[in-house]
């Protein structure tokens, strides 16, 4: 009996499924990309329950007879492709054939849908990849897919599903990058019957940007239009002054498919090389056009990755047209140019502000550091440690020059302040006494929909830290009162910061698997910064300071806060001793 043998249909599908269907925001991506390649003008996302319960695309393209439409669920069919040369020059979004049948084989699938050229639609129902019914329906052209109990009989999979707010991050970071690349599409996104975005097609790409992104980036975003040989980069990129920690905001496309590509992406970076601070990352929406033959995208089953036949050439035209646009942040005034007439700013859509979220109790604090970094080998100088040096100046007004009994220390004044700084709120919040102060003039915050539901369900947890956040209308927030030690610097950056460490490391309700964290944040902004002149009576209160923490030797985030070289050290430098 031969061990070799050919999987049932169903089986290979649901094999398929694992490496196309991730998770609910990859079911709303193929569903989307294939409403896109029909040639749609409206496109409607609902969503149930972060996706578990139903996911459903709605668009008004061309739609399918009742042939076509029982094809699309055979594996390895497909209208985009139709011969080997076709597949090395991919001209739509979906072209694996792998989509539709992968998701029916983990779900309840309903399909309905209308060629313009039929009287009558067709309704299809598939249950875990096998067709349960077929039947004639009256409905509009174009085609709505249903997805119910997405991977109902691989409950392995569906166990491993992350919460609802978690997935619901992932769709909305989907459906957002697909309403970025196509404005002239309308796009509808809802989440159990609540609107999150309702983008209304436009010609004028930056007007989709702003109105998708929210915030006020209108007047700091510059255009991107360049052509390098038979590549041609178009797009916005923002002004180094908004950044972000994570690299979520590099929106790239190539030939309208959004990629995450490592030469783009360093092309980016290299651009922004000298502007951005260490470990910032700048917010883009940039194009790359090049012929369809010069990029492989059959590289990945979700298509987010490509491969270029001359990749130095696509990464080179790339990092010289963001740095091109970017020349005008360098020149004088550059804070005067606006990039929309004050009469052509578009309306942003505003939702109802989203439910607030139950508070969980408060967690107990540990003594941890941010980083886990190990406490480093005390140094040689008296029990008063810091206290005992001479202080002789400072370095670049970044690093206190201390002399010890036995040789020379470096202290990184940021790095030990953000220490000092960190275990005093870290003190303070387990005592709820942080001390805050009430802004004269409250700050207005504008987010976009993902940043908003996040940011919701922090407000209780923020307050506790000082931090007093009201939602004002749709994804509007006024921020009333901070730690007073932030009183009279930029709150906005602070609190982005914490919206996007929330979103990278998924909380899903309240901050208590990040407290440390968040506090770290605050402390990094209301800390003595690098490049700050300091009077003696304030180098020696820090060194005081210092003594008086158990964890003095890191900032929160695992940086050393001095360097200790002893004067056996530095004579060996300059070659006194061997």
């Amino acid at each position: 009996m031969p061990r070799i043998k050919i999987l049932p249909e169903v089986l290979s599908n649901k094999i398929a499924a694992g490496e196309v269907v991730e998770r609910p925001a990859s079911v709303v991506k193929e569903l989307i990309e294939n409403a896109v390649d029909a040639e749609s003008t409206m496109v409607v996302i609902e969503i149930k329950k972060g996706g578990r319960a139903l996911i459903r695309v709605s668009d008004n393209g061309v739609g399918m007879d009742r042939d076509d439409a029982l094809l699309s669920i055979e594996r390895y069919a497909t209208s985009k492709i139709s011969n080997e040369k076709d597949l090395f020059s991919i001209a739509t979004l979906g072209f694996r054939g792998e989509a539709l049948p992968s998701i029916a084989s983990v779900s309840e699938m309903e399909i309905v849908t209308r060629a313009a050229s039929s009287e009558v639609g067709a309704r299809i129902i598939v249950a875990g990849g096998k067709i349960k019914e077929v039947a004639e329906i009256g409905a509009p052209k174009g085609t709505m897919i249903s997805v119910n109990r997405l991977f109902f009989n691989t409950p392995a999979r569906r166990k491993y599903l992350k919460t609802e707010q978690t997935e619901m991050g992932h769709i909305s970071d989907t459906v957002t990058r697909m309403a970025l690349a196509w404005p002239g599409i309308h796009f509808k996104f809802l989440h159990n019957g609540r609107v999150l975005g309702n983008w209304s097609a436009t010609p004028n790409f930056l007007h989709r940007i702003v109105d998708v992104l929210g915030g006020d980036l209108e007047n700091r975003l510059y255009e991107v239009d360049y052509k390098g040989g038979n590549v041609r980069v178009h797009g916005f990129v923002a002004s180094p002054d908004i950044s972000r920690t994570t690299s979520r905001a590099l929106y790239v496309y190539v030939n309208g498919r959004f990629v995450r590509d490592k030469v783009l992406d360093h092309a980016v970076m290299e651009a922004y090389a000298g502007r951005l601070m260490k470990g910032k990352f700048p917010l883009v929406v940039v194009f790359v056009n090049l012929a369809h033959d010069q990029v492989d995208v059959n590289v990945h089953p979700t298509k987010n990755s490509v491969r270029f036949e001359a990749p130095k050439q696509v990464h080179d035209v790339v990092a010289r047209a963001v740095s091109e646009s970017l020349k005008r942040f360098d020149r004088p005034g550059w804070g005067q140019t606006q990039i929309v007439k004050p009469t052509q700013r578009p309306i942003p859509y505003r939702s109802s502000p989203p439910r607030g979220a139950v508070s969980e109790p408060r967690p107990e604090l540990t003594s941890r550091t941010y980083s886990h970094a190990p406490e480093a080998t005390p140094p040689l100088w008296p029990e008063k440690r810091f206290a005992s040096l001479r202080i002789i100046g400072q370095l670049h007004n970044t690093y206190i020059v201390c002399e010890s009994n036995d040789g020379l220390v470096l202290i990184d004044q940021h790095a030990a302040h953000e220490r000092v700084v960190f275990e005093s709120l870290k003190a303070a919040y387990s005592s709820s006494a942080i001390a805050t102060q009430g802004m004269l003039v409250p700050e207005t915050l504008e987010l976009n929909h993902r940043e908003a539901g996040i940011l919701q369900a922090l407000l209780e947890d923020l307050r506790d830290m000082g931090l007093e956040i009201e939602p004002f209308g749709g994804n509007t927030y006024l921020i009333k009162s901070v730690p007073a030690l932030l009183a009279g610097r930029p709150i906005e950056p602070l609190v982005m910061e914490i919206v996007e460490k929330a979103a990278e490391i998924g909380l899903a309700s309240g901050l208590h698997r990040g407290v440390d964290e968040c506090l770290s944040i605050i402390a990094c902004h209301g800390a003595i910064r690098a490049n700050q002149k300091l009077a003696d009576e304030q180098m020696k209160t820090l060194l005081e300071q210092l003594d008086a923490l158990e964890h003095a030797s890191h900032c929160p985030h695992g940086r050393p806060t001095y360097v200790h070289r002893t004067l056996r050290q530095v004579e060996k430098d300059f070659k006194r001793i061997v």
